[in-house]
């Protein structure tokens, strides 16, 4: 960049905003985005450049409030020139302009003040564009839809060809005594119809170099585009929840015990008021507490004689529902049994199988486990099967 150039900065923020929608917050330039105002990113953007001279920022006569809350704490705060805008946008520019003049500025950068994603990167690209001789700079986007014109009813008059046609973005940069003397010969000659400075630069016959814009050097019009910006910036976690649950079951004289939805063979059999699979239960009990819906026994009471030997994957099926419904997606389920008999190895990869189906998930999302209590206590006794389940749920995105 060359030593002899100063880039002073006029960031328009005078408008109303009308089209965003009524806000207590202001207008829309004060809006939050990422726990932050929209002006308070656009401004970070230019305190931040090295290449960045003196920065204006024009508002309206009622919002100093409103803008020395949304800058207060922003790094650079100090070097900012505020003055007020006029009736209008172009009054406005011209305004930032007069405040710019004695500041020595050879080139005029002006931006909207709703544009907050601006980056260095464009503005090196408008830099290097006036190093290389060129007296205005505007960066743009080639138009990719294809674009109607219509007629007052409502009818399609013609296809517009779009080859050559672009949008046009800020921050436009021009040379400062040349666009500082067109804005002054419009006002005089009465005009305010221009849309931006690039316009007044070809009303006043200034060449303007076209340069790449960015698509994310969005203008922040309507609510919706409030919106997602503030989505855009705000962090956003995973809402990963855990449920464990813990059952215990039994045993008594019988010819085998079902475990995991599986049946082994054995000498004893688990007492319950359904098919007492301890492993099933607890797994239930686990997707239920990721949601809040209570356990097992809220959805399924022992007195419901409907239920006396109904096999669990029933119990374990109507809570993956539930889960389901309230907008989870089951990750992993984990179980841990609990007994000195029978032997677990052997049938747990049937039982990782059995969870995978009755869940509908991958099989390398669930996980069966076994071990024995080394003879101590109930478990110890063979007087029952303990165990222990934990379920991970994810449920959507959330905002901390």
């Amino acid at each position: 960049m060359s030593q002899k150039q100063s880039h002073g900065i006029v960031i328009v923020a005078a408008g109303r905003g009308e089209r965003a929608g009524a806000s207590v917050e202001g207008p829309k330039q004060y809006r939050t985005i990422g726990g932050r105002a929209v002006i308070a990113h656009t401004l970070e953007t230019f305190l931040n450049w090295p290449g960045s001279g003196p920065i204006v920022a024009v508002i309206h006569p009622d919002d100093e409030a409103l803008f020395a809350l949304a800058t207060a704490g922003l790094a650079g705060r100090e070097r900012l020139l505020v003055v007020h805008g006029g009736v209008t946008r172009q009054e406005s520019v011209l305004n930032g302009l007069k405040a710019l003049a004695p500041l020595g500025a050879s080139h005029a950068w002006i931006q909207d003040a709703v544009r907050p994603f601006v980056d260095e990167a464009l503005l090196e690209r408008i830099s290097d564009a006036l190093e290389a001789g060129a007296e205005g700079v505007l960066p743009v986007m080639a138009v990719t839809d294809t674009l109607k014109r219509g007629s007052g009813d409502g009818l399609v008059l013609e296809t517009v060809p779009r080859a050559g046609l672009y949008s046009a973005q800020t921050p436009q940069a021009f040379s400062f005594a040349a666009i500082f003397e067109a804005h002054r010969q419009a006002a005089e000659s009465g005009r305010s119809d221009f849309t931006d400075d690039a316009s007044i630069a070809e009303w006043a016959g200034i060449p303007v170099r076209l340069v790449e814009g960015t698509p994310d050097n969005v203008k922040l019009t309507v609510k919706r585009d409030i919106a997602m910006a503030d989505e855009k910036l705000s962090p956003v976690l995973p809402d990963v929840r855990t449920g464990n649950g813990y059952d215990v079951h039994q045993l008594e004289a019988g010819d085998g015990v079902t475990l995991c939805g599986i049946f082994i063979p054995h000498d004893q059999k688990l007492k319950g008021h359904s098919d007492a699979d301890v492993a099933l239960h607890a797994l239930t009990d686990a997707l239920l507490a990721t949601c809040g819906a209570g356990d097992i026994g809220d959805h399924f009471p022992p007195s419901d004689m409907q239920w006396k030997g109904a096999p669990s994957r029933i119990f374990l099926e109507h809570a993956a529902r539930i889960v389901r419904d309230h907008g989870g997606t089951i990750m992993n389920a984990d179980i841990s049994l609990i007994a000195e008999a029978p032997k677990i190895g052997p049938h747990r990869q049937a039982m990782r199988e059995k969870l995978a189906e009755i869940l509908d998930i991958s099989l390398d999302r669930c996980s069966v486990k076994a071990t024995t209590n080394e003879k101590i206590g109930f478990v110890g006794r063979r007087e029952g099967i303990a165990a222990i389940a934990t379920a991970s749920v994810v449920y959507g995105r959330k905002q901390p």
